[in-house]
C-alpha cells in the first residue's frame, strides 16, 4: 500500500558505517521509517538514483552492499550511458522508496530534465512512493540551496524542482561555509524561507508541510531560516525525534 499522501524525506543522513572501509555501510533506521511511511510491508522496494555522481560504480556498490541480507528489495536506475531498465516510469512507480544519493545537485537536476525524470518522479510522489535523498538528493526537491556543484567554494543553486517551496541547507554543522551562505541567500531574497539539517538529521514532509525532523544521533538539529521585514534572518532550531540506534552504530552521510 502506498503512503497516504505525497511524502518526501530530505536529509543529511542515510547510512551507518560497518567500519570495514569507506564503501562498506548498512542502512540506518531512517529506511525503516521510510518503509513505514510508505506502508511497504515486510519487503520494501527501494530504488537508488545515483546521477548526482554520474552513476559511479562505487555508489552502486555501497548501495547494494548496504541492503544485502536485509528485508529490503534493492534496485537502481542508471542513466549513464543509457537507462538500465526498459520502462523507467513503470520501474519507479513499482517502488516503495526512491533514494537519491549525494553529489552535484546542479548536474543531477540537469540530467533528470534531459530524461523527463521530474515528470515521472512527480507522478511517483503523488502516487504514494516515498521520495527521499541525502545532500544533493535533499536539495533537489526544494527551490534550491547552497552547493559545491561548481567548485569548493559554495555558491547558490536556485534551479531545484521546487515541489517544496523552501530553500534547503545540508551539512549545516559540518561545513563552515554552509550556515553563513544560507543566511545570506535568505536575507537577500535569493532563497525563500529555508529548512536546514545538521549531519544526521532528516526532514519529513507530507505534501509540502514539514511534519517532523528525525535524527540518528543526539545533539544535532534542524533549523528554519525566515527573512524578517528589516532584512535580517531569524534562525529557529527544530528539535528532531531521535531514531533508535544500536550501541556500535557509527553514522556516515
Amino acid at each position: 500500500m502506498p503512503a497516504t499522501e505525497p511524502t518526501l524525506v530530505a536529509t543529511s543522513m542515510g547510512y551507518f558505517s560497518r567500519r570495514r572501509g569507506p564503501w562498506d555501510a548498512r542502512p540506518s533506521q531512517l529506511f525503516d521509517l521510510m518503509a513505514e511511511l510508505a506502508r511497504a510491508g515486510d519487503a520494501p522496494r527501494v530504488c537508488y538514483l545515483g546521477q548526482a555522481v554520474g552513476d559511479q560504480p562505487t555508489g552502486l556498490a555501497m548501495f547494494y552492499g548496504a541492503f544485502a541480507g536485509t528485508r529490503f528489495r534493492a534496485s537502481h536506475l542508471a542513466l549513464y550511458p543509457m537507462p538500465n531498465v526498459a520502462d523507467v516510469r513503470a520501474h519507479l512507480l513499482a517502488q516503495d522508496i526512491i533514494w537519491v544519493g549525494g553529489g552535484s545537485v546542479a548536474n543531477l537536476c540537469a540530467v533528470w530534465r534531459v530524461h523527463d525524470l521530474p515528470e515521472i518522479l512527480h507522478e511517483c510522489w503523488q502516487a504514494g512512493v516515498v521520495l527521499a535523498g541525502v545532500s544533493a538528493g535533499s536539495i533537489c526537491w526544494h527551490v534550491g540551496g547552497a552547493t559545491d556543484s561548481y567548485g569548493p567554494d559554495l555558491r547558490p543553486f536556485t534551479d531545484g524542482l521546487a515541489w517544496l517551496p523552501y530553500g534547503n541547507g545540508v551539512h549545516y554543522d559540518s561545513e563552515e561555509q554552509r550556515r553563513p551562505l544560507m543566511h545570506r541567500l535568505v536575507a537577500d531574497g535569493t532563497l525563500p524561507t529555508s529548512h536546514c539539517t545538521d549531519d544526521g538529521v532528516g526532514l519529513v514532509y507530507r505534501g509540502t508541510r514539514l511534519v517532523e525532523a528525525v535524527a540518528d544521533r543526539a545533539g544535532v538539529a534542524a533549523y528554519e531560516l525566515v527573512r524578517a521585514d528589516d532584512g535580517t534572518v531569524r534562525e529557529t532550531r527544530i528539535e528532531p525525534r531521535l531514531l533508535p540506534t544500536g550501541p556500535d552504530d557509527r553514522p556516515t552521510a
